[in-house]
């Protein structure tokens, strides 16, 4: 196996002090079906190799791994603010404390990160389509001080536009809250009645709804990579990525 985890560094224009990472699934120690660098506790992988492949990653970027704000993730749309005690049941999280880590664990849902143009406050996402249709990443935007112009944003690994077919109510569940939304809903290469979905133009769409429009991240599909990314689509019984965002002390 390998010993050295293999990470997604952002290009983003973010202030010096904003450190952000995201895991692959190479470089960690759990076996089959997890291969190899799990960092979700929460699907049935041998608790040992977990907690193995948290301190390989915090070794890897200098941190604690006491600093890594771990949640309990729902499809919501809650944000907590770090630190917290134990693990919060959230979908986003946010801080201005120096070393500590937003963490959100993915594997074809949408990890969306944030931070101020100061670089004195930082956010971490976990958009699946509930989450958010239903406002995760406007809530985090009202979680900063500053105007949303004065944000920017990163979008991590997710699964592609010709891998996310939905059903007709996810449509219109987002078409209710914006009428745009249907830009991003396309019949070409889906099942009758079905709809293939653009996770990442949805979350543009919402963030540039509340002003934020420094975007950026490359689409990087989940599906289609089986050799970098976890996908719950693809494999069902598989692992999850961390997305991390954290500021230098």
């Amino acid at each position: 196996m390998n010993t050295e985890p293999e990470l997604i560094w952002p290009e983003w224009p973010a202030p010096t002090k904003v450190r952000a990472v995201c895991t692959t699934r190479q470089g960690g120690e759990s076996l089959p079906p997890w291969d190899s660098l799990n960092l979700g506790t929460h699907v049935e992988d041998d608790p040992h190799h977990v907690e193995a492949n948290r301190r390989r990653v915090a070794d890897r970027l200098s941190l604690s791994t006491g600093a890594f704000g771990w949640l309990s993730q729902v499809h919501g749309t809650d944000v907590v603010t770090l630190p917290a005690e134990g693990v919060p049941v959230a979908d986003a999280s946010v801080t201005a404390r120096p070393g500590q880590v937003c963490a959100i664990l993915t594997a074809d849902c949408l990890p969306v990160l944030l931070c101020n143009r100061a670089g004195t406050r930082v956010a971490a996402a976990h958009a699946g389509w509930r989450g958010l249709c239903n406002g995760v990443l406007e809530r985090v935007v009202r979680c900063f001080d500053e105007p949303a112009t004065e944000l920017m944003a990163w979008l991590g690994p997710a699964i592609g536009s010709e891998h996310f077919e939905v059903g007709p109510e996810v449509r219109e569940a987002f078409i209710a809250r914006n009428a745009g939304a249907a830009d991003a809903f396309s019949q070409q290469g889906a099942r009758p009645g079905h709809f293939m979905a653009d996770i990442y133009r949805l979350a543009r769409q919402r963030l540039e709804s509340v002003g934020v429009d420094a975007i950026y991240g490359n689409p990087l599909c989940t599906v289609s990579d089986s050799n970098r990314f976890y996908s719950y689509r693809r494999d069902g019984r598989t692992g999850r990525m961390a997305t991390l965002i954290w500021l230098d002390g």
